[in-house]
């Protein structure tokens, strides 16, 4: 996966990659409920990851809304979906700013790393990090009022980026440490963009958010591992950006975005490809015949000289069939072996 990650050429197989696959999903493939990070390790390994996805546990609070559903596809359990206010947030004015409780990075739990490291199957490593900088602004601040503050309040914009890229930086940086040897790569998650462009015009980004991304590359050098980065949506006009903070490998090349095989010609000397498999369909609503061929597809079209890891177009979420998964994850290591002749 590294050598996949670095663009050093075509490694033994295409490595399989995802941000996050949901618990209903992986306690159903292992056959029986996941208690602890132990049995998350042995989900990831056995599932065919080189790696297993963790972020320290850390609290930015904000303005939320919550509804409830009942699970269909794995449990008819009773679940809640939360998420924040878009329009206000808690900080709308220096003085709100201020009386902000702003997580401490000393404070963050880290204790699943040091679970996670003991229970690592040899050749197997973390990828840590941390959610992004720009949506903890855009949750604390609503992403309405940060909108208009940048025209309105634009020292008041300025200082919760510093503030929150600073606390986010530090956390990752304290991550890594702790991961010590088992550490593979560092995993920046900070959805900027929709499918028909950036949330706000490139100009802002530069001005108050990649250099905090830049800071973020920093912490990839001092541990010498790769940068991932992950945000959703069409990102063309800021991927020289991107690649100038430091980033190694783009995440998760939605297809109703970007064209992943227009990406690999334009930049796959300069990004590893991560994901592109379409979470709507087939992943979600196709049959596993229809993921197995899809997954060819990419295989034929994108893994040749290496710097691609398959997965899906976002993460696998609680409406991903399993049988849909593992056709996924089964094609990809039976048929990604290099030199690809599918």
């Amino acid at each position: 996966m590294e050598k996949a990650l670095r663009l050093e050429g075509e490694p033994d197989r295409v490595p399989l990659i995802e941000g996050w696959i949901d618990y209903r999903v992986a306690s159903a493939f292992l056959g029986r409920p996941i208690g602890n990070w132990a049995d998350w390790v042995e989900f990831w390994a056995k599932a065919g990851y080189d790696f297993i996805h963790i972020v320290p546990l850390y609290v930015f609070p904000s303005p939320r809304h919550e509804a409830h559903f009942t699970y269909s596809l794995y449990d008819d359990k009773e679940a809640t979906r939360a998420w924040v206010d878009e329009h206000k947030g808690a900080i709308t004015n220096e003085e709100e700013f201020e009386l902000f409780q702003f997580p401490e990075p000393e404070e963050v739990d880290y204790s699943m790393l040091e679970e996670a490291k003991k229970a690592l199957p040899e050749g197997m490593k973390i990828i840590t990090g941390t959610g992004g900088i720009f949506e903890e602004t855009s949750f604390a601040m609503g992403f309405e009022t940060l909108a208009i503050s940048i025209y309105d309040q634009p020292k008041l914009v300025e200082k919760v980026f510093n503030k929150v890229g600073e606390i986010l930086t530090e956390i990752t940086d304290i991550a890594a440490e702790v991961c010590g040897d088992s550490l593979g790569a560092l995993w920046l998650s900070d959805d900027i963009a929709y499918t028909e462009g950036t949330f706000f015009s490139p100009s802002v980004y530069r001005k108050f958010l990649f250099p905090w991304y830049k800071k973020f590359g920093e912490i990839c050098k001092k541990y010498d591992v790769p940068y991932l980065y992950h945000s959703d949506g069409k990102l063309w006009e800021i991927l020289d950006d991107l690649i100038d903070c430091g980033v190694n490998a783009i995440h998760p090349i939605e297809p109703k975005a970007m064209d992943i095989r227009e990406l690999k010609e334009e930049y796959g000397d300069r990004l590893c490809l991560l994901g592109g498999l379409n979470l709507d369909y087939p992943l979600s609503r196709g049959t596993p015949k229809e993921v197995e061929e899809e997954v060819k597809r990419l295989l034929r079209e994108i893994a040749p000289g290496g710097g691609y890891c398959l997965g899906s177009s976002n993460s696998i979420t609680e409406y991903v069939p399993l049988e849909n998964y593992k056709a996924m994850i089964e094609t990809t290591l039976k048929k990604g072996k290099y030199p690809i002749n599918i």
